[in-house]
């Protein structure tokens, strides 16, 4: 029986390398970022930073099973259309995995318990959130098959 998406992006061996790529993922297509949006969110991102330097790591590794959760329904997709890019296959289905993706976050920055400051940076970038990770979806397929291919 195949694993499911979940079963394996979470393996206890395998859970820390897909949160170290994640976190070299996001600082990277933050990095390119230019523009108006792409300055408000490197500033957003280097308030987060500041604010609590293992932050982004964390919250990577504690959505990890939402975001799993959420890229299930395309993985069996993928996988039961004989495609063989996952990346390619997200970018097909951009804004609605985009907005599947956001909406965790979005409920992580609604929780009571969020704090203030990166909520605020959060909610300073949203509006324009979702094009850049339909921008990063060939990259984000390319990791999770890397580990559940």
């Amino acid at each position: 029986m195949t694993a499911t998406l979940s079963e394996a992006l979470l393996a206890p061996d395998t859970r820390p390398l897909v949160v170290t790529d994640c976190e070299a993922l996001l600082k990277n297509q933050v990095s390119g970022l230019s523009g108006i949006s792409g300055a408000a969110i490197k500033v957003a991102y280097k308030t987060v930073n500041v604010f609590s330097a293992d932050h982004v790591r964390y919250t990577l590794d504690s959505t990890l099973p939402e975001m799993a959760a959420e890229l299930e329904p395309y993985w069996k997709d993928f996988s039961a259309s004989g495609d063989t890019d996952f990346g390619a296959y997200l970018a097909q289905h951009g804004n609605e995995v985009s907005e599947s993706l956001l909406s965790i976050t979005d409920a992580r920055a609604k929780s009571p318990t969020s704090r203030p400051v990166i909520t605020k940076a959060y909610g300073a970038v949203r509006d324009k959130a979702s094009k850049h990770v339909v921008a990063a979806l060939p990259q984000v397929g390319s990791l999770v098959q890397k580990y559940a291919g």
